[in-house]
C-alpha cells in the first residue's frame, strides 16, 4: 500500500500523519512517550486532519499523561537479583553458572532460576529468557482460544506471538489470524484474555465503534478494568519505535 507521510504541529503537539488508502481517520497515542499518529484517508486535507486532532486534544493529553506517569523497567542486565515479571507477578532472577543445557525454571513462586553454561553472554541470556517467555505464552493460548471460540461462535484460524512495539494485539479479519504481543506473558492472565477477545471481536466489527464496545460489554463486562490494569503495568525498557 502506497503511503504519504509527514509531520504537522497542532498546538504544542507534534503529530505524525500517514495518508493511505483507508476509509476513516484514526488517531492514536503510542508508548512509551505518548507520540501521536494520525492515519488518514487520502481525500482528507491537512486542515481537516488538524481540526480532527484539535477535537481529540483532551483525550490525547490524558493518554500522554498516563504514559508519562507509568512505571518503566530499567534495562535488564540478566544478573542475579534483578526483578522480572511473569503473569503479573514479580520474580527474582537467580543466575546459576554450570555445565549443561541452558534452561529456566520457576522456584517457589518467587524465583526465576536461569541455569547457563559458564561464560554465556548477556545477549544469549536475554534470548534464553525471551524464548522461555514465548513458550509460556504459547501454553496460555489453547485453552483461552477454545473457550472464546465456543462463546463467540467464531473460529480463529491461528494465534501467533510477535514482539510488537505499539500494540498488545492485532488481527487479520479476513484470514481470521491473531497476533499477540510477547510482552503479554508478563501481565495477568485476565489481561491476556482481554486482548485475545478484543481481537476476536474484530472479526465481527473491524473498528472501535459503538457496536464493538457493546459486544465487548456483553462478553467481558469488566474489559475496561482489565484494559486499565494492562496499561498501568510497567512498560518495558526498550525505546519503542513505530
Amino acid at each position: 500500500m502506497n503511503t504519504e507521510q509527514l509531520s504537522i504541529r497542532v498546538r504544542d503537539i507534534d503529530v505524525e500523519v500517514i495518508r493511505k488508502d483507508i476509509k476513516n481517520l484514526h488517531i492514536g497515542v503510542y508508548p512509551p512517550d505518548g507520540k501521536v499518529r494520525a492515519a488518514s484517508p487520502r481525500h482528507l486535507d491537512y486542515e481537516a486532519i488538524r481540526l480532527a486532532v484539535v477535537s481529540r486534544l483532551p483525550w490525547i493529553r490524558k493518554q500522554q499523561k498516563a504514559f508519562a506517569q507509568q512505571e518503566r523497567q530499567s534495562r535488564r542486565d540478566m544478573v542475579t537479583g534483578e526483578t522480572h515479571f511473569y503473569l503479573g507477578s514479580k520474580f527474582r532472577l537467580d543466575v546459576v553458572e554450570e555445565n549443561g543445557r541452558n534452561k529456566i525454571k520457576l522456584i517457589n513462586n518467587d524465583k526465576l532460576q536461569m541455569k547457563i553454561r559458564p561464560g554465556t553472554g548477556i545477549e544469549k541470556r536475554r534470548a534464553l529468557l525471551q524464548n522461555w517467555y514465548r513458550n509460556r505464552l504459547k501454553e496460555q493460548i489453547p485453552d483461552l482460544k477454545k473457550k472464546w471460540e465456543k462463546q463467540l461462535e467464531v473460529e480463529a484460524s491461528e494465534v501467533r506471538i510477535r514482539a510488537m512495539k505499539t500494540r498488545w494485539g492485532s488481527c487479520n479479519t479476513e484470514a481470521r489470524r491473531i497476533w499477540l504481543n510477547l510482552e503479554l506473558i508478563k501481565k495477568p492472565v485476565d489481561c491476556i484474555e482481554y486482548i485475545l477477545v478484543h481481537e476476536m471481536i474484530h472479526f465481527f466489527e473491524r473498528h472501535h465503534t459503538d457496536r464493538f464496545r457493546k459486544l465487548m460489554d456483553h462478553y467481558i463486562p469488566d474489559w475496561r478494568t482489565r484494559r486499565d490494569r494492562l496499561n498501568q503495568a510497567p512498560l518495558a525498557h526498550e525505546d519503542w519505535k513505530y
